[in-house]
């Protein structure tokens, strides 16, 4: 009963359930029907297509795409990402074509898996540090944290809790995530639409970027070629380290439906583990498809630290290489803990 009542306050769902829609002015001849219950299709089963015609015009082809991929009347959906996901068919007749459009949203085969930890140390935080991004490099911790006229990007020895190297965001920013990659340090602003870029070793800013269909800025990691980047909504957008585009997107979604407000996230061992606001949990989260694979309950670490009025939720995850230990904390927790993750 303990492990119900937890999964449904962490992962609390909803579906985005979609009618099939025509494109085009005009009312089309013809309409994509499918074996998606409600819309709704699990990614263990086979797609099944074909066409409606209301009309019986003489049918001399039809072609299928999802997402722009060519498929075929019947396709296994193993491999195809989650979520919300666009079926065009071109139905040619009688010297003419029509293209027609079903939208249809895909989840998970199984449910997540319940993880546990194991504490293996704790360090000191900065009870004031209203932590948002969290990463290590050579076995030196880099933080980011937010609220208007406190943000600040920090260097940080995580054995002692000294700030080795600081500096103040602008008033106007709110800062959010981070991530390192190629000697450059990656940072978020919440609504400010725009991030920066700095030198890994004299902080210096060497540039910012927009975002682009991402309205808000909420985290970032990297899996050594790829920047991964949450807002605040079900997509997780994969950037160009060059270009900082956002050239595709994955959407967050377990067996029952998506999930939002994906947070802090870090790259760990091919795997996304992800903060998600207001909730003292961790999602595990498969990259390639959107999937949760897994999900970690830390809420009784807020036990652990001190209590005060400012305290805020879990927030911040990084994986130190060098330990191979996985390292958690709060807003302004005055603890940062090294713990194991127990898969059972």
């Amino acid at each position: 009963m303990k492990l119900f009542k937890y999964f449904t306050i962490i992962f609390l769902s909803s579906f985005i359930l979609s009618c099939g829609t025509n494109s085009g002015k005009n009312k089309s001849d013809f309409t994509i029907k499918t074996n998606a219950k409600d819309h709704v299709i699990s990614n263990a089963e086979t797609l099944m297509l074909s066409i409606e015609n209301p009309k019986n015009h003489t049918i001399d082809s039809v072609s299928y795409t999802l997402n722009g991929k060519s498929i075929k009347e019947s396709t296994d959906l193993k491999d195809t990402k989650l979520g919300i996901q666009n079926i065009e068919a071109t139905v040619y007749f009688n010297n003419e074509q029509q293209k027609i459009v079903a939208k249809i949203t895909v989840l998970n085969s199984e449910s997540p898996k319940i993880y546990t930890y194991k504490i293996i140390n704790e360090y000191p935080h900065d009870i004031t540090s209203y932590t948002q991004g969290l990463e290590f490099f050579n076995d030196t911790l880099y933080e980011s944290t937010g609220q208007n006229r406190e943000s600040k990007l920090r260097k940080v020895d995580y054995r002692t809790g000294n700030v080795l190297k600081n500096i103040n965001l602008a008033d106007q920013y709110f800062g959010e995530g981070l991530t390192i990659l190629n000697n450059k340090i990656y940072q978020l602003t919440w609504q400010g639409g725009i991030g920066f870029v700095y030198d890994i070793h004299t902080f210096e800013k060497i540039t910012d970027f927009k975002y682009g269909k991402s309205k808000e800025g909420w985290g970032l990691c990297n899996d050594g070629k790829t920047i991964y980047k949450s807002d605040g909504t079900e997509h997780i957008w994969l950037l160009n380290p060059n270009t900082l585009a956002e050239e595709n997107h994955i959407q967050v979604y377990t067996n029952k439906g998506k999930i939002v407000e994906i947070n802090e996230m870090e790259w760990i061992n091919g795997e996304i583990y992800a903060n998600r606001y207001q909730k003292d949990g961790v999602a595990i989260i498969n990259p390639k498809n959107g999937a949760v694979i897994g999900v970690i309950d830390f809420s009784p670490l807020k036990k652990l630290i001190t209590q005060h009025q400012g305290l805020d939720v879990l927030n911040g995850i990084a994986y130190n290489p060098k330990t191979k230990t996985i390292f958690v904390t709060g807003k302004r927790w005055d603890k940062l803990f090294e713990v194991e993750i127990v898969k059972n």
